[in-house]
């Protein structure tokens, strides 16, 4: 029952956090002088980082498919699917849930050293909101690596 709260503390947190990067990347675009609470600096700036090509589409959908593909969404959108999928899935005791929880958390962490390292060596930014959901997403590959090796009752 622990877990099952801590997942859902975790998925709400991060799709909080997913619908404020898509709030402040349409407040950007609408309004190019925009300044969200996430900008401490000019070099900590969630706005600079959602704004830029890299805030859609991993940054990497633009240049295989062009920046006005149907795919290339904001990566809050990707996010709040995966946050909602996450808490969905967590309340199924089933071995295939388990998998795919596993499986899109794993993705997950990987997007997210994908794009610290963008931040770092990139855009030289520091994204507090970014930095936070890249936590959030580790914290439940740790949730789903222990549920995936506790004993299955299926």
């Amino acid at each position: 029952m622990a877990a099952l709260a801590l997942r859902a503390a975790l998925c709400v947190a991060g799709a909080a956090l997913s619908l404020y990067a898509l709030h402040v990347e349409h407040e950007a675009a609408r309004d190019p002088s925009y300044r969200a609470a996430c900008d401490l600096a000019p070099s900590v700036s969630c706005t600079r980082v959602f704004s830029s090509r890299w805030g859609r589409g991993l940054g990497l959908v633009e240049p295989v498919l062009g920046k006005d593909s149907a795919v290339n969404v904001p990566n809050g959108a990707i996010g709040l699917l995966f946050y909602l999928l996450q808490g969905l899935l967590g309340v199924s005791r089933s071995g295939v849930a388990s998998a795919a929880l596993l499986a899109t958390s794993a993705a997950s962490a990987l997007a997210s050293l994908w794009l610290a390292a963008v931040l770092i060596f990139g855009l030289g930014d520091l994204c507090l909101v970014c930095l936070s959901t890249y936590g959030l997403n580790l914290a439940l590959l740790g949730l789903n690596l222990r549920r995936w090796r506790r004993p299955k009752r299926d």
